[in-house]
């Protein structure tokens, strides 16, 4: 080894990087906490249903609130009370802060 070849790097005197930071809560935990909320509901045909989340179950039925329906973006229809099928629930996303 010459003078201009930098020696290795010794492994022992670097800490290691610090682990990932883990995303905390589970899908549970979000869905606890936007009952009660806006959110946004896709369905698997694209169309999305923007309402209060009144409830759900375990097999992602879900009651709607004020419910507005939005297809390639804009109002087609407004309920007051919507119930949606949870195998036709593609995503739910919050649509104010948790």
């Amino acid at each position: 080894m010459d003078e201009s070849t930098p020696p290795p790097p010794d492994h022992d005197s670097t800490p290691p990087p610090p682990p990932p930071q883990a995303i905390s809560g589970s899908p549970t935990d979000f869905l606890k906490g936007v009952v009660g909320k806006r959110v946004i509901v896709r369905l698997t045909s694209g169309v999305d249903y923007r309402g209060v989340l009144s409830c759900l179950d375990g097999y992602m039925n879900i009651a709607l609130e004020q419910t507005e329906e939005h297809v390639n973006g804009a109002i087609t229809n407004r309920y007051g009370d919507t119930f949606i099928r949870g195998n036709n629930v593609l995503y739910i996303s919050a649509a104010e802060p948790i």
